[in-house]
């Protein structure tokens, strides 16, 4: 009897399940693993995008988080951000900024400062016109962001960060994509903005073991 109970035991404890939870994480309850997009791969590089919208205020109370881990983060982490649309044209032309402000090499200063403007001080952006105006304030003269804005290296841009949107299974901001591999998203099981990049934390560890 005592032999067996010692034969289950050693069998329970070299089984998937038991294993699995040494990981402090689990696919499928803390991240996602994306299928549809070609993953980030034998780089010594890990990719790690922020899915936002000007839009979302969930976005603009996460900034100062992400602002704070981009500020320790791993040397071998490229992060970026695309600005999702669904389909909304509002959404699309304020992603459409963030796409021309990158361009134009002012983004690092005028992300956080478009996130006041908006959830801060209730500015409100309804066409070109005043987003042109907006980013006149970083040193960009007017005529130089509409060109940028309607150029059509923004349009491809614009075009491709959408389908990786789509790639991506993004259902709603922010969500935080590592590598194009994985996603992490608030849940019941990731409660807050630290669990977040907790979890990416994570991730990124992982892919930087096996590039």
């Amino acid at each position: 009897m005592i032999q067996k109970l010692i034969i289950a035991a050693a069998l329970l404890l070299s089984s998937p399940f038991v294993m699995a939870q040494d990981e402090p994480y689990q696919e499928g309850v803390h991240y996602f693993k994306i299928n549809q997009a070609p993953a980030n791969t034998g780089s010594d590089t890990v990719e790690v995008t922020e899915l936002f919208s000007y839009a979302c205020s969930h976005c603009n109370t996460m900034e100062p988080y992400v602002q704070s881990w981009i500020q320790s983060k791993p040397d071998n982490v490229v992060f970026n951000r695309i600005g999702v649309a669904f389909g909304r044209q509002a959404w699309e032309m304020m992603a459409r900024a963030y796409i021309t402000a990158e361009m134009l090499g002012i983004v690092e200063e005028s992300h956080p400062a478009m996130m006041d403007a908006i959830w801060k001080e209730g500015k409100q952006f309804r066409s070109v016109d005043d987003l042109a105006d907006f980013y006149s304030g970083f040193g960009v003269e007017k005529a130089t962001f509409m060109a940028n804005y309607e150029s059509f290296a923004a349009d491809s841009q614009l075009r491709k960060s959408q389908r990786d949107v789509q790639l991506f299974g993004i259902t709603g901001t922010p969500t935080l994509v590592v590598n194009r591999k994985y996603r992490v998203q608030s849940s019941k099981d990731v409660r807050d903005f630290n669990a977040m990049l907790d979890v990416v934390d994570y991730l990124v560890s992982k892919e930087s073991a096996n590039p």
